[in-house]
C-alpha cells in the first residue's frame, strides 16, 4: 500500500504491491525470457544453414513487416475491443505458432519465415494493447517506476533467455528453446486471465472500412499534430535506423570482427540485458530526477560513444563490456519514451496513437536491417561505426526538438505559471456549443459517439464553450463547482498543491483529455489548481448533464476509471473522505438524476 503521508513520494518498488500490475509484470517476465530463447536460437538456426548476414537480417525483418501492413489497423481495434481479451489470445496463438516451428523447420526453413510472419501479426495487436493498459494500472506518481520495471520484464529479462539460447542450441538441442517458448505464453495468457484490468471494449466495435479509415486517421492525426509526440517520432526514427543497423550485425561482427563462439554472440546479447536491467533499477528510483527528453538524449548519446568504441575493438572481453554498457545507456531511453506516449495521449486513443508510432518506428528500423545486409559486400567495422554515429544525432536532435529540448527548464516555467495564475476572472464568458463543438468531443472520445439524442440535447442546451489565454486559472484548489470540463483544443497543466507552496503530481492534458469530473460529481472542493499554458477551449458540463452520459456504460467505463485513478493518486486527500463507499454508492454515481440534484453517497459523513 502506498504511504498515506500526504506529499510523500512511494518507494520504486510500491507499485509491485498493485496485484494487476504484479501479475502483468510477471508474465511479461516469463514470456520474455522465452521469447529470448527463440529470438536467438532463430537467429543461429538460420545462420548455421546459410551463412549469410542478410538472411539473419531477414529473419528480424520478418517480426517487423505484419506491423507495417496491418499495424495501425490493429491499434484500432486495440481501441475498441476489450484489451484483456486481446492480451490473452494474442498470448495463446503465439505460443501454439512456436510450439510448431520444430516441426515445420524439419519440412523447410522457409517455414520459420511464415511462424515468425504470423506470430509478429499477432504482436502488432498485443503490444500496444499492453502499452494502453498500462497507466490503468498505476497513478501518476508511480507510473516511471511501473514502466521502469515493466521494461526490465519486457526486455531486461532477455538476459536469462539469451545466455540459456546458446547452451540449450550446443547441449539438449535447439528445438527445445522454442517448446520452452510455448509454455511461457501459455503463462503469461494465464497471468492475464488473473489480472482484473479495466474493461475497455466500445459496443459500437469499429468494422466497417469507413469507420476503421476515420478512427485510423484520428490517431495518426493526433500523434503528428501534437508537437511532443511528432518530436519523439523525428528522434526515435533516428534511433531505429542505428539500431535496426547494429541489431542485425551483432551476430556477423561477433564472429567476423571478434571471432567469438556463438556461446560468446549469446553472451553478448545476455549481458545486454543484463545492463538494461541494472538502469532500469536505478530508474525506478531516480526517473523523475530529469524530463523524459533530457533521459531520451543522455541514453542515445550515451549509446552512441558506446558503440563507436564497440565498432573499433577487437577484445571479445572488452566487447562484452561494451554492450553490457549500452544496454545500461538504452534503459533511460525506453522508460523516457513510454512516459512521453502516456502522459501525452487520452485513454481512448492510446492503442491507435501506439500503433502509430510502432509502425513508424519499424519503418524505420526495417530500412535499418536492410542496410545491414550490405555487411556481406562491406566491412562490418564501418556499418556498425554508422549505426553509432545515428544514435549520436538522435541524442543531439533530442537535445533541440520542441517538446524534447531542455524540457525541464520549460517544466519550472510551468509551476512558475501555476503560481502566478491569477485566482478568478480567467475564463471567457462562453456561448453555447454548437453540433461542430461535440463533433470534435465526441472526435477525441469515441465512447461518447453513442449517445442518444437526449443527452446530445442535453450537452447543446446546457454546456458552455469557454475559452481560456495561457496563464489563466481555469479552476483552483479548495474552491467548490458542479462542473467538469472537456478539453476540445489546447493544454493545461495540472497540480495538487502543498503546504510549502510547491507541487505535486504535476501534469499536463492535452486535447480530448477531460478534468474536474470528480469536484463536479461529489460537490467536494477541488483539490488542483488548473492552468491553460497555450490557448484552450473547454467544454464545461453541468454535473447533472455528466451524470446522464455516465447512464451510458461506455462512458460510465471512461469517467469511472478515470475518477478511481485520479483519486488513488490523490489519496491523501481524497480518499479517506471516499473509503467508505459501496457499490451502492458506485451505482448510484451512473444513476441521472432530476435537474439540480446532489448525489446521495453513503459513505460520504457530510
Amino acid at each position: 500500500m502506498a504511504s498515506s503521508v500526504p506529499g510523500a513520494r512511494p518507494g520504486p518498488f510500491a507499485v509491485l504491491r498493485r496485484r494487476n500490475f504484479a501479475l502483468l509484470w510477471t508474465g511479461q517476465l516469463v514470456s520474455t525470457i522465452g521469447s529470448a530463447l527463440t529470438s536467438i536460437a532463430a537467429g543461429i538456426l538460420v545462420y548455421r544453414l546459410t551463412g549469410s548476414a542478410l538472411s539473419v537480417a531477414l529473419t528480424l525483418m520478418a517480426t517487423v513487416i505484419p506491423n507495417l501492413l496491418i499495424g495501425l489497423i490493429a491499434g484500432v481495434y486495440v481501441d475498441r475491443v476489450d484489451r484483456k481479451r486481446i492480451l490473452m489470445v494474442s498470448d495463446l496463438l503465439r505460443g501454439l505458432l512456436v510450439l510448431l516451428v520444430p516441426v515445420l523447420v524439419a519440412l523447410h526453413i522457409a517455414w520459420l519465415y511464415v511462424v515468425i510472419l504470423l506470430a509478429s501479426a499477432i504482436t502488432t495487436f498485443f503490444d500496444p494493447a499492453f502499452e494502453a493498459i498500462l497507466p490503468e494500472l498505476a497513478p501518476d506518481e508511480e507510473l516511471g517506476a511501473a514502466n521502469a520495471l515493466m521494461s526490465i520484464s519486457s526486455f531486461g529479462s532477455n538476459a536469462i533467455g539469451f545466455a540459456a539460447a546458446g547452451l540449450i542450441s550446443s547441449t539438449i538441442g535447439i528445438d527445445w528453446a522454442f517448446r520452452i517458448d510455448a509454455a511461457t505464453f501459455v503463462f503469461s495468457a494465464g497471468c492475464v486471465f488473473l489480472a482484473r484490468l479495466p474493461v475497455t471494449a466500445m459496443p459500437d466495435l469499429a468494422s466497417s472500412v469507413s469507420s476503421v479509415s476515420s478512427n485510423l486517421r484520428t490517431g495518426l492525426r493526433y500523434l503528428f499534430h501534437t508537437p511532443i509526440l511528432r518530436s519523439l517520432v523525428v528522434a526515435m526514427a533516428i534511433y531505429a535506423l542505428g539500431v535496426g543497423i547494429w541489431n542485425s550485425l551483432l551476430l556477423p561482427f561477433s564472429e567476423r570482427a571478434l571471432h567469438a563462439t556463438e556461446f560468446e554472440y549469446s553472451l553478448q546479447e545476455g549481458l545486454t540485458s543484463v545492463g538494461f536491467v541494472a538502469a532500469s533499477l536505478l530508474m525506478a528510483n531516480y526517473v523523475d530526477r530529469l524530463r523524459e527528453g533530457q533521459w531520451l538524449a543522455l541514453s542515445f548519446l550515451a549509446m552512441g560513444a558506446t558503440g563507436i568504441l564497440y565498432a573499433s575493438t577487437s577484445s571479445v572481453p572488452f566487447a562484452i563490456l561494451l554492450v553490457m554498457i549500452s544496454g545500461f545507456a538504452n534503459a533511460p531511453g525506453n522508460v523516457g519514451k513510454r512516459l512521453i506516449i502516456q502522459r501525452h495521449t487520452p485513454r481512448d486513443l492510446r492503442g491507435r496513437v501506439n500503433s502509430a508510432y510502432f509502425v513508424q518506428r519499424d519503418i524505420v528500423f526495417l530500412a535499418g536491417m536492410g542496410l545491414a545486409g550490405l555487411a556481406d559486400i562491406v566491412d562490418v567495422r564501418y556499418l556498425v561505426m554508422m549505426s553509432a554515429v545515428l544514435l549520436v544525432g538522435a541524442g543531439l536532435f533530442a537535445l533541440v526538438l520542441p517538446g524534447l529540448g531542455q524540457p525541464a527548464a520549460a517544466w519550472r516555467r510551468s509551476v512558475a505559471m501555476l503560481r502566478a495564475a491569477p485566482a478568478t476572472g480567467g475564463l471567457t464568458v462562453g456561448r453555447m456549443p454548437t453540433l461542430e463543438d461535440l463533433d470534435r468531443m465526441f472526435g477525441h472520445l469515441p465512447a461518447l459517439q453513442g449517445l442518444g439524442d437526449r443527452d446530445r440535447g442535453a450537452l447543446l442546451d446546457r454546456s458552455l464553450v469557454r475559452e481560456a489565454a495561457p496563464g489563466v486559472r481555469i479552476v483552483s484548489h479548495g474552491e467548490t463547482s458542479r462542473a467538469a470540463y472537456f478539453i476540445l483544443d489546447g493544454q493545461v497543466l495540472v497540480g495538487h498543491p502543498r503546504d510549502d507552496g510547491s507541487y505535486r503530481n504535476l501534469a499536463t492534458l492535452v486535447t480530448g483529455d477531460y478534468f474536474g469530473e470528480v469536484a463536479a460529481i461529489t460537490g467536494r472542493p477541488r483539490t488542483a489548481d488548473v492552468v491553460a499554458t497555450e490557448p484552450t477551449t473547454v467544454l464545461e458540463v453541468p454535473a447533472e448533464v455528466l451524470r446522464g452520459l455516465m447512464a451510458n456504460e461506455a462512458v460510465s467505463h471512461i469517467i469511472l476509471a478515470t475518477m478511481s485513478r485520479r483519486l488513488t493518486e490523490r489519496y491523501a486527500v481524497d480518499l479517506p473522505r471516499l473509503a467508505g463507499l459501496g457499490q451502492e454508492d458506485l451505482l448510484d454515481l451512473r444513476t441521472p438524476r432530476a435537474e439540480g440534484a446532489a448525489p446521495v453517497l453513503q459513505g460520504d459523513a457530510t
